[in-house]
């Protein structure tokens, strides 16, 4: 026997394909594949042996030459899966489902007819619209309608099928289609699995909570080992051309019997009651702007919204032709709440979009990757060893190789984990390549520090011409955080967690003097992270704004004794970034920030006035002022009274106590 078998690297192709070279000895099976996803064949190729070939191809767009096709030889049985790649169909665009259902099967037709195979035809029960009672396997137009474009394209593709003429074929409509009965395994999101994740939330209350559902959500399930198994032997059935098969259960199952088969492997409370049907409409059937809250609370949740509106299957299916068939192999469909325990348990592991937020027992820093620019030094070398002596493997980013090496050397030293990437964040190569580089290797990242940044200090009157003090400065401290914060969004996005880290600076709560290039950078990262943090809220991606106190780096060394407040320390610094990685707090300041910023709403004037007051007590440096030091006569004479009073030297006592009661915001 030799097959061709479209999607057979997707969820429900790819184990036709096991089962086909399981089943006879004597097969050959070609396989349909995107050239993107011949890496996917590869790794399956290596169970399947060398009996199953890629044939390299794209629907709809599938055209064989003549050599192609001497090659295939003589072929029995064409097996149309072709699906789209998504872990959801329903939610796809209706072009994008057309191509693939309507366009791709056209195309497959004309492959089967120029073959002379038997073409199977993977359908749908969406076929059965919103029919209201028994829908047979003779079925088809039975004026029903058809709600969404899925619904619609899977029709007109059976159609196809159906109205092809001098074609033979047999037509097989699953249900909704959930993982092995036997292991739950699974890489498609359907039916009940919408919902898992609010059921997730439900397992943190005591189990005496009283939990009552309605009897609604009702659908038909199939695990994908039965479709599979069904598909297989009705293929080979003889005499059974032209005819539809229904892989369907016996029986719909309802919201509250998903929560009942669950329940054990989930630790829900148990269910102590139903609720009227009637219950559910309100929310069901909503229109207008109740409809848009609606499903804004459900993207909330993880739930698409398009699922409401086909959360109650009308149709009941009945298969008597597929179990007349079936009669004697032993192909039984499985009662849900025999296997669905084992669905639950992979998802949690393996599919559950909340699992990558989960702390580690051993603590919440414990096996996350951090990746921390500018790391060669200053707050990015003490928080990378922060970062790595609390279980984290740390990808440590600059352009000084040598300092990275020198870094990752100490950490391993300690028993730490680190690596080193090369990577200029001003430049949107370096850092494509590095990202790409470092989800390639380890997979995955959970955190970013945006540290790497650039300061210059000097007056607005020295620096009318050097403009690029000012471009350089926003390319490192602003464009390069984002540059980073966009390359990896998509991959969290995916993941459905992220935490970003953004180094800002205390001066931009207070708006010091002399740093009109480096203030206005951080304060546009901070807003750039608001308004993104605004919008990913859903895809649980986060954002912390660090406003650093002055931090004794090397990046102060040029101005550290023209500046009126004292310094603290690199890993005083660090702390600060790992409380920032660990609470997740939106912002952390520190009490004189929040003095001086409050100041500023509420006196403005008078804060204006000090802070002059400080511009012509702490003047440029030498370089700043673009002579050599050697044309000093002396270092610069501190002012005693706005000095020792921002360093709170000399401040009277209760103000000392007011300081002290003030914290840095923390939320």
């Amino acid at each position: 026997m030799r097959y061709v078998v479209t999607g057979g690297t997707g969820f429900i192709g790819h184990r036709v394909v096991s089962r086909l070279l399981d089943a006879r000895p004597d097969a050959q099976v070609w396989v349909l594949v995107r050239r993107q996803s011949l890496g996917r064949f590869e790794r399956l190729a290596t169970e399947w042996g060398e009996r199953a070939k890629p044939l390299v191809g794209e629907l709809p767009q599938l055209a064989l030459s003549d050599e192609t096709r001497a090659e295939l030889g003589r072929v029995d049985h064409v097996v149309h899966c072709a699906a789209i790649s998504h872990s959801t169909d329903i939610t796809a665009g209706e072009a994008e489902q057309r191509a693939v259902y309507v366009d791709g099967t056209a195309a497959v037709i004309e492959l089967a007819k120029r073959l002379d195979a038997t073409l199977h035809h993977m359908s749908s029960i969406a076929v059965a619209g919103d029919f209201a009672g028994e829908y047979t396997e003779d079925d088809f137009g039975v004026g029903q309608q058809l709600p969404t474009p899925y619904h619609r394209t899977k029709f007109e593709a059976e159609q196809l099928v159906r109205s092809a003429p001098g074609l033979r074929h047999r037509i097989y409509r699953p249900a909704v289609v959930v993982g092995d009965s036997r292991t739950g395994e699974t890489d498609k999101i359907d039916g009940p699995y919408y919902f898992f994740g609010v059921l997730a939330r439900l397992a943190v209350l005591p189990t005496f909570t009283p939990i009552l559902l309605p009897d609604t959500g009702r659908t038909n399930i199939v695990p994908v080992d039965y479709v599979v198994d069904a598909l297989v032997a009705l293929m080979h059935a003889e005499g059974r051309d032209g005819q539809t098969f229904h892989l369907t259960a016996p029986k719909t199952i309802g919201l509250r019997d998903i929560y009942r088969g669950v329940a054990p492997a989930a630790g829900l409370p148990p269910l102590r009651g139903s609720l009227p049907r009637s219950l559910a409409a309100p929310v069901l059937n909503v229109r207008g702007r109740a409809k848009v809250l609606r499903n804004m609370a459900a993207a909330q949740l993880g739930i698409p919204a398009e699922i409401f509106d086909l959360v109650d299957l009308k149709p009941t299916f009945a298969s008597d032709e597929t179990r007349k068939a079936l009669h004697g192999t032993g192909i039984e469909v499985p009662e849900f709440a025999a296997y669905a325990p084992r669905l639950w348990r992979y998802w949690a592991q393996h599919l559950d979009p909340d699992r990558a937020r989960r702390d580690d027992p051993r603590g919440p820093l414990h096996g996350r990757h951090v990746i921390i620019t500018g790391a060669s030094s200053g707050i990015g070398r003490a928080s990378a060893i922060a970062v790595a002596q609390r279980g984290a493997t740390v990808f440590a980013l600059a352009r000084s190789a040598d300092a990275l090496d020198q870094l990752v050397a100490e950490i391993r030293a300690s028993g730490g984990q680190a690596h080193a990437f090369t990577c200029d964040v001003t430049d949107s190569t370096s850092v494509e390549h590095t990202v790409k580089d470092i989800l390639g290797r380890f997979g995955h990242v959970d955190y970013l520090v945006n540290n790497a940044g650039r300061s210059i200090r000097r007056s607005v009157v020295n620096s009318t011409d050097r403009l690029h003090d000012y471009e350089r400065v926003m390319a490192v401290n602003y464009f390069g955080a984002v540059r980073m914060v966009l390359a990896l969004l998509p991959h969290w996005r995916e993941r459905r967690f992220g935490h970003v880290v953004n180094v800002s600076s205390a001066g931009v709560q207070a708006r010091n003097p002399k740093y009109s290039s480096y203030l206005p950078s951080k304060a546009a990262l901070d807003a750039f992270a608001d308004v993104v943090a605004s919008e990913t809220l859903s895809d649980h991606i986060t954002f912390t704004n660090i406003h650093m106190p002055l931090v004794a780096t090397p990046m102060i060394t040029p101005s550290q004794r023209l500046n009126p407040i004292r310094a603290i320390s690199a890993e005083h610094a660090a702390a600060m970034v790992v409380r920032a990685l660990v609470e997740k707090p939106a912002r952390i300041d520190t009490p004189l920030g929040t003095l001086a910023e409050a100041g500023n709403h509420v006196a403005p004037r008078l804060s204006r006035r000090i802070l002059h007051q400080l511009y012509l007590g702490y003047p440029d440096s030498a370089a700043a002022q673009g002579i050599s030091p050697t044309e000093t006569d002396r270092a610069p004479r501190r002012p005693k009274r706005p000095a020792r009073a921002m360093a709170g030297v000399g401040v009277p006592r209760p103000v000392k106590r007011l300081v002290r009661l003030v914290p840095g915001v923390h939320w």
